[in-house]
């Protein structure tokens, strides 16, 4: 496939993350995938502007309003960028989606994760009297060392609105079967969000990158070129 013909690439970082996630893989797309790509802030994270209410469709459909209409994309996602991934997989959001990749979903939630999950998202946004101390906050909230930042009147706060964390469980059996593109899942070896045993319930060929957790992209950008392969097998 030629340069001209390559969908746009569409990163999608996963929740209380922001663009600065893949910073890692940029300079391997520059040299692996042979047409443009791109990496938004999510509704309620970093420079977007949030959502009165969050939800798969919402934040799917405010993505999509986002992509070319005349151009074909393959959409990457990490976590819930990954269930976004999956949604748009559908169709049901507009942008011609070619092909979907999904990293590191989270495939079981137990009622205690919807409860941590709930109450974050009825809490407001804690505020600290330092940078440091809110980059430490935010990236807890993304399972990073540190995490993305401003500062209010008040002091300095992560950037993800809190209510994202509503989102709740995704319906992944349903956006599998929804799927109107070649879908990819993949997961790091030592993720205990996606154990790849649970993603084989899903798909009979996860994609598993050795020795890496949660946030492989982050940990080792360049362990997610198969990934990138796969997504380009599927659009040639």
């Amino acid at each position: 496939m030629s340069e001209p013909d390559t969908p746009t690439l569409v990163l999608l970082h996963g929740l209380a993350g922001g663009t600065d996630v893949w910073a890692g893989l940029g300079p391997e797309l520059d040299r692996h995938w042979p047409g443009p790509w791109l990496a938004p802030d999510l509704p309620g994270h970093g420079g977007a502007a949030p959502l009165p209410r969050y939800t798969f469709g919402g934040l799917a459909a405010r993505v999509a309003e986002d992509l070319d209409p005349g151009r074909p994309v393959a959409v990457l996602g990490h976590s819930l960028g990954g269930v976004l991934a999956l949604a748009l997989a559908s169709g049901w959001f507009g942008g011609q989606v070619v092909a979907a990749a999904a990293l590191g979903v989270k495939v079981s939630w137990t009622p205690e994760d919807l409860a941590r999950a709930g109450s974050l998202a009825a809490k407001p946004a804690k505020v600290f009297g330092t940078a440091e101390e809110a980059r430490a906050w935010a990236g807890k909230l993304a399972g990073l060392p540190a995490g993305a930042v401003v500062e209010t009147e008040a002091g300095w706060r992560a950037t993800v609105d809190p209510g994202a964390f509503g989102v709740g469980r995704p319906d992944l059996v349903g956006l599998l079967a929804a799927a109107r593109c070649p879908v990819v899942l993949a997961a790091g070896e030592l993720d205990p969000m996606s154990p790849a045993d649970q993603l084989r319930v899903l798909t009979p060929e996860p994609l598993v990158l050795p020795g890496l957790g949660h946030n492989a992209h982050v940990e080792d950008p360049t362990a997610l070129l198969p990934l990138l392969d796969r997504l380009l097998d599927a659009v040639r």
